[in-house]
C-alpha cells in the first residue's frame, strides 16, 4: 500500500488508517510511547531487529502523519524525545480491539495445530 493512499480522500477510512500504520514496526512504535516519551535509542533497544535507518524513517513518517511529536532539547549532546500526540493516542485506542481480535485468532490457530 502506498503512503499516498493515507491522504486520498476517496479511499475507505479503514484503508486510510492502515496506510498510516503499514509496515513491520509502526504498530509497536505506536504502543511503546503510550507510557511516556522515549528516546530513539530506547525505542531501538526495546525492538530487537529494528535498524536505526528504519526507526528514523518510521518516526519521520509517523511525525508527518501527526501520530508522534518530536522534541529536541538544546543540550549537548542533543537529546531527542518522541511522544504520542492526541491523534496518535486516539489511533492506539482504536487499534486495541483489533489487537485483541488478533490475539484470539492466534490462540485459535495454536489450538488447531496437531499435537506433535
Amino acid at each position: 500500500m502506498t503512503r499516498s493512499r493515507a491522504q486520498d480522500p476517496n479511499v475507505c477510512g479503514v484503508t486510510a488508517a492502515i496506510a498510516v500504520i503499514d509496515g513491520k514496526w509502526k504498530t509497536a512504535l505506536l504502543w511503546l510511547p503510550e507510557s511516556g516519551p522515549h528516546r530513539p535509542g530506547e525505542l531501538r533497544r526495546r525492538l530487537p531487529g529494528l535498524s536505526e535507518k528504519v526507526l528514523t524513517q518510521a518516526l519521520r513518517e509517523m511525525e508527518a502523519d501527526g501520530l508522534v511529536h518530536r522534541e529536541v532539547h538544546d543540550v549537548l549532546p542533543l537529546k531527542t524525545v518522541y511522544s504520542l500526540t492526541t491523534f496518535g493516542r486516539e489511533l492506539s485506542e482504536a487499534l486495541a480491539p483489533l489487537s485483541d481480535w488478533g490475539h484470539r485468532r492466534l490462540e485459535k490457530l495454536t489450538e488447531a495445530q496437531p499435537a506433535s
